[in-house]
């Protein structure tokens, strides 16, 4: 499995941004999809995830309100739409997916596949 993220840029605080990530491979729909990011110097982080059905959402709780995850599984593609940006909010988002478990987590070991990471930059 390939995970392609995209959507990244430059915003200014306030700001939104849908973030994407299309897998390539084989059975998209049974995995659980997941958002991490990682900023400068900082641990990477969990933001969020989405059931297989895409029925059920996990949020980091920096992200709820401000922040919605989706999928469309015929398109094999996870989303992740950002608004109300902050700079704090500025680091490298990374896709993932996990193939083994049923529920779903924040934590990032159970996740066995990654994407390349998609910069996003929120100016003050």
């Amino acid at each position: 499995v390939q995970l392609q993220a995209s959507g990244g840029g430059l915003v200014q605080a306030g700001g939104s941004l849908r973030l994407s990530c299309t897998a390539s491979g084989r059975a998209y729909s049974t995995f659980i999809m997941g958002w991490f990011r990682q900023a400068p110097g900082k641990e990477r982080e969990f933001v969020a995830a989405i059931s297989r059905s895409g029925d059920t959402a996990y949020y980091a709780d920096s992200a709820k309100g401000r922040f919605t995850i989706s999928r469309e599984n015929a398109k094999n593609t996870v989303y992740l739409q950002m608004n109300s940006l902050k700079p704090e909010d500025t680091a490298v988002y990374y896709c993932a997916a996990s193939s083994m478990y049923r529920s779903l987590s924040d934590n990032d070991l159970r996740y066995d596949y990654w994407g390349q990471g998609t910069q996003v930059t929120v100016s003050s």
